[in-house]
């Protein structure tokens, strides 16, 4: 079937937004055809579907819980928010809890994408983190790589999208060069480095950094002068991509408007870091990595007010607070929150895209920014309403 999708506001891969029309074949993009079915987009953005490469849950339901069951619940809640495509997020447990997530999703990454986003692989988020920097993470996890963890890793090379870690720990880029010669992405995070740890982690391929700002060094003095973290470290380099929590809470808007003007649309990926806690009542409760966390207004906390515990946003959430808030362009945030991140995943055919040929996956959304529908392989799999 051919279906035609008129008089949208197309959200196109340059970043620009046109008046016009978009064909579906087939479950992709296509070029041309006669339709047998027209909907009409009038006054309705029509943007590629929204890729968040880092989730750890929704609706009380966790990644670690390693069962078809919570990784549907989280798929499709994300769907909502406008997204098509997701990692799955671990949090620092013992090596057989992490096996079983990976396990799992290498066995249900197929059958995603039919009541809610599709499932693009697992974030691997720890154990290699810095105390310092830990975050919402149980201390007891923590671990510094070894020698042969390799060997472990490369087990799942087809299912993790990347590896989260510190670069300054002990082993840390012995590792990353590696995890990239076998072909996994690292990401630098929940690290205290010093610049040139962090430089050095870059140079052996590290080319990304996890949600930026948040859990992560940055300037300092050592002795009496005063040095990068891995935050200027990341800025100062072209290469790398910038994950950033643009909820209105993890980053205030200066912050974010520096974050563009250092890396703009090519090189900041919004991402949702949702816990959990997303989709509940303010003062719910839920659970996230065996430490007690609760919702608060917007965002989520640790039980005892001592840190953030991720979001509880959509994706777009993120778009809305990057336009609204640091005065972004809409179709540059459009392609932080879809093409950029699918580049992060090396997935750039195959979401994030409007292109003829990709899968027809779109997300409608009006000018308050409410998602009308959220299309995956060109059926829809939310309609607001329909909830």
């Amino acid at each position: 079937m051919t279906l035609r999708i008129t008089n949208g506001r197309l959200c196109l891969p340059d970043g620009t937004i046109s008046q016009g029309d978009l064909m579906l074949r087939d479950g992709l993009i296509a070029a041309s055809g006669m339709p047998s079915e027209t909907i009409d987009a009038r006054g309705l953005f029509v943007a590629p579907g929204f890729v968040d490469i880092h989730v750890h849950g929704a609706l009380g339901r966790d990644a670690m819980e390693a069962s078809p069951e919570a990784f549907e619940t989280i798929c499709r809640h994300h769907a909502a928010g406008g997204t098509t495509t997701l990692a799955l997020t671990t949090v620092c447990a013992s090596w057989r809890d992490i096996g079983r997530v990976l396990d799992a999703a290498r066995e249900w990454q197929s059958h995603s994408g039919v009541t809610g986003a599709r499932l693009a692989g697992v974030h691997v988020e720890g154990p290699y983190f810095s105390r310092a920097k830990r975050g919402a993470h149980r201390e007891e996890f923590l671990q510094t790589p070894a020698a042969d963890d390799i060997d472990h890793w490369t087990r799942y090379t087809d299912v993790i999208s990347k590896i989260t870690l510190a670069p300054e720990l002990p082993g840390a880029r012995e590792l990353i060069a590696e995890l990239t010669a076998a072909g996994i992405r690292t990401s630098g995070g929940h690290s205290d480095a010093w610049g040139e740890e962090a430089v050095a982690a870059f140079d052996v391929g590290m080319r990304q950094v996890t949600h930026i700002f948040n859990c992560m060094s940055s300037a300092r003095r050592r002795g009496v002068f005063r040095v990068a973290g891995l935050l200027e470290a990341a800025l100062a380099r072209s290469e790398v991509i910038c994950e950033v929590i643009a909820d209105g809470y993890h980053v205030e808007p200066t912050l974010l408007r520096m974050l563009w003007a250092a890396k703009g649309p090519d090189r900041v990926a919004l991402i949702t870091d949702a816990t959990a806690g997303a989709g509940l009542a303010i003062g719910e409760e839920f659970d996230l990595g065996g430490i007690s966390c609760r919702v608060g207004d917007g965002v989520a906390f640790t039980s005892d007010g001592s840190a953030l515990a991720g979001s509880t946003c959509g994706m777009i959430d993120c778009v809305r607070t990057l336009v609204r808030e640091a005065g972004v362009p809409l179709g540059d945030a459009v392609r932080a929150a879809s093409r950029t991140p699918a580049a992060a995943l090396g997935m750039e055919t195959k979401c994030g895209t409007l292109t003829p040929g990709a899968p027809a996956d779109m997300v409608v959304f009006d000018e308050d920014f409410r998602v009308r529908q959220t299309w995956v392989g060109g059926h829809i799999v939310y309609r607001a309403g329909d909830e």
